[in-house]
């Protein structure tokens, strides 16, 4: 068969079916959250790991933090050109794929000697299979599967996260307590592996593929023709989002959001209460009880933003969230008290509720290349987290404790907020209604 015969072939897709009558969007989005699940187990090790590698290595928490950095960066640049990928080769065959390098990255760190090796190992190639598996993952397969309820499976499978995080974090925390860091770093290695049957069984990459409508959708779509340049069509999307306002904004805010929750509380929140007596499987408890409200905050985020102005919400969930911190450092102790589970319960509804609304503002300006923009404007959630990673290892070995760093994130959270309410609203248009990307977009 020739190039072009492939390339008819793949737009010529099965017509329309009868509809079953469960739409299999949702078994699509069920293994989709299964995957964020499996695959979240490497987003519980890296605060673990900070107080046994100084101890074993005698590495410093920047040190371990510049690994941790690198990860939490690559995680969120390469989730734009994941979103050009799956456009090309398949969903299934790109999540298959990065899975299997976090397999390998996390497996190696066992044998280990070097920081250099921490960086290799962690920081690149978990951080580059991890990025293939962000949220761009799931606003691709919203996308495609779903014309109605957007919001609410945004929210469901950006809960998948925090549902691994719940799963995970006991568990690894007691590994690293009871034996050594080596088991949960196997142990993370193994669950990334398990879930690759999973997608290359269950997964599919388009509803044409199996004769449907997206669910919701009136019409039939048929499964367009693989779009050949990713990088090219990834870095051009780019271009052409950063002449508009709202991209700023939206990659602004959600830098902020990044850095005060991945770099800040996940990566820091356990060494940060240990400092403080808590033991670490308290603390990693208290971390893991936040991803059990995260899950309920992220799906209510989802109906919210259903219904809701999108920039109005993300406007409280920012000024909730500065709040929050700000009075955290009054409540690390070594004993767990009412107020500091009003704190975990408190910011767990607050953790990744802001994921809906921004993918929704993406979707009202973006329109057909609103995933690839998320994963630029996801690539600057994680450039936050990664400083703040970083930075706040390093404020801890200079001053001795986190306090500075709570209080600097508060006051970001502010500014997030302001960012939030200047974005404007884009009408819809007869002639595509929030299409590609535009000059006009305007902050």
């Amino acid at each position: 068969m020739t190039q072009t015969s492939e390339a008819a072939a793949s737009v010529d897709s099965p017509g329309p079916t009868r509809s079953p009558r469960v739409h299999r969007a949702w078994f699509v989005a069920a293994v989709t959250f299964v995957t964020i699940v499996g695959a979240a187990a490497f987003r519980s090790l890296p605060g673990l790991l900070i107080d046994p590698l100084h101890q074993e290595f005698g590495w410093s928490r920047g040190t371990v933090g510049a690994a941790v950095s690198v990860n939490l960066a690559l995680y969120g640049l390469t989730a734009p050109f994941a979103a050009a990928l799956m456009d090309r080769f398949g969903i299934r065959r790109v999540v298959a794929v990065a899975l299997t390098v976090i397999a390998v990255g996390s497996g190696l760190t066992v044998w280990m000697t070097a920081a250099w090796q921490l960086l290799l190992c962690w920081g690149l190639l978990v951080g580059l299979g991890s990025g293939s598996m962000a949220l761009a993952f799931a606003a691709t397969v919203t996308g495609r599967w779903f014309t109605t309820r957007r919001g609410l499976v945004s929210g469901i499978l950006t809960a998948g996260s925090a549902s691994g995080q719940l799963i995970f974090l006991p568990l690894l925390s007691w590994m690293v307590e009871r034996y050594d860091w080596r088991p949960a770093a196997v142990t993370v290695a193994l669950a990334a592996l398990a879930v690759v049957p999973f997608v290359c069984l269950l997964l599919r990459d388009h509803p044409a593929d199996v004769g449907l409508k997206p669910y919701g959708a009136t019409e039939f779509v048929p499964k367009p023709a693989p779009v050949t340049g990713a990088a090219r069509r990834t870095v051009g999307v780019l271009f052409s989002a950063v002449r508009t306002g709202p991209f700023w904004l939206l990659a602004g805010s959600f830098a902020i959001c990044g850095a005060s929750t991945n770099g800040l509380v996940q990566t820091h929140f356990v060494p940060a209460a240990h400092d403080h007596g808590l033991p670490v499987t308290t603390a990693a408890s208290l971390l893991a009880v936040i991803g059990v409200f995260d899950v309920a905050g992220t799906i209510a985020s989802g109906w919210f933003t259903d219904r809701f102005e999108p920039r109005r919400l993300l406007a409280v969930y920012y000024a909730l969230r500065g709040l929050s911190l700000l009075f955290l450092p009054m409540l690390l102790g070594p004993a767990v008290h009412p107020p500091m589970i009003f704190f975990i319960v408190f910011y767990g509804l607050d953790w990744v509720a802001t994921v809906p609304p921004t993918l929704a503002l993406c979707r009202e300006h973006y329109g057909e290349d609103s995933a690839i923009v998320f994963g630029w404007v996801l690539a600057a959630h994680q450039i936050g987290a990664a400083l703040v990673a970083f930075l706040g290892g390093v404020a801890r070995d200079v001053f001795g404790t986190y306090d500075m760093v709570w209080y600097a994130s508060g006051a970001l959270c502010a500014a997030a907020t302001l960012m939030a309410l200047v974005i404007r609203r884009r009408p819809l248009t007869a002639a595509g209604g929030p299409g590609a990307v535009t000059r006009s977009a305007t902050a």
